[in-house]
């Protein structure tokens, strides 16, 4: 009976006590490994999307939706500066028409929220074909871009009239780039907020700070 019972023992035990009993041989030792993400530059409290990296110019960290994880990064770059340079054309022709108006657009409306509405059917429409036409023209680049099959950058369109790309080096030329993501970033709440005003106040924005009315 006593062999039955030894025959389930361990064959070998050192000094063994009932605080620290241990078999023979060399102990396993488990080592937990915590790996933290690093958080965003731009949004603290949130992890930084593994997608930006920083190797991009203007890259900060933001991307709390995490669009990243699912579109090309080339793909989203591309998009932001279209909007930039949207943006920054929309905010300063804003602002234009509180000064100037083209002469054949004598009748239209002052304020830009009115006169959207009264352009909707002629000028309006012409925009939209145009920037049709142009989205067509120049997929087919933003494609091979993406698929890797050309080296263009995001938002190259290889216009410089001026030719100035040519007389800056690489840290000149991300500074430039940097400076237009910022100001086309800010030009983006910009117009956003122009746009919300003149619909609260029904007044253009200089108009608004002449008279004092900071408050719809």
């Amino acid at each position: 009976m006593n062999a039955f019972v030894g025959s389930f023992a361990p064959s070998r035990l050192t000094r063994t006590t009932f605080a620290g009993a241990r078999l023979s041989g060399t102990p396993v030792r488990s080592v937990a490994r915590v790996t933290m993400q690093a958080k965003s530059k731009s949004v603290p409290f949130m992890d930084c999307p593994k997608a930006l990296d920083g190797s991009m110019v203007g890259d900060v960290g933001f991307d709390p939706l995490n669009f990243s994880a699912y579109l090309p990064l080339s793909w989203l770059r591309e998009a932001e500066l279209k909007h930039c340079r949207i943006c920054m054309l929309a905010a300063l022709g804003w602002l234009t028409t509180e000064f100037y108006t083209f002469p054949f657009y004598a009748g239209a409306p002052k304020l830009p929220t009115d006169a959207h509405d009264y352009f909707t059917k002629t000028a309006l429409a012409q925009v939209l074909l145009f920037v049709s036409v142009w989205e067509i023209l120049t997929t087919p680049a933003v494609i091979q871009m993406v698929t890797g099959k050309s080296d263009r950058k995001p938002g190259y369109f290889g216009f410089d009239p001026l030719n100035l790309s040519s007389k800056w080096d690489k840290s000149k030329l991300d500074k430039y780039q940097l400076s237009e993501l910022k100001n086309g970033r800010l030009a983006m709440i910009a117009i956003g907020g122009l746009v919300h005003q003149a619909w609260l106040t029904k007044m253009g924005a200089i108009a608004q700070i002449q008279a004092g009315k900071f408050m719809p």
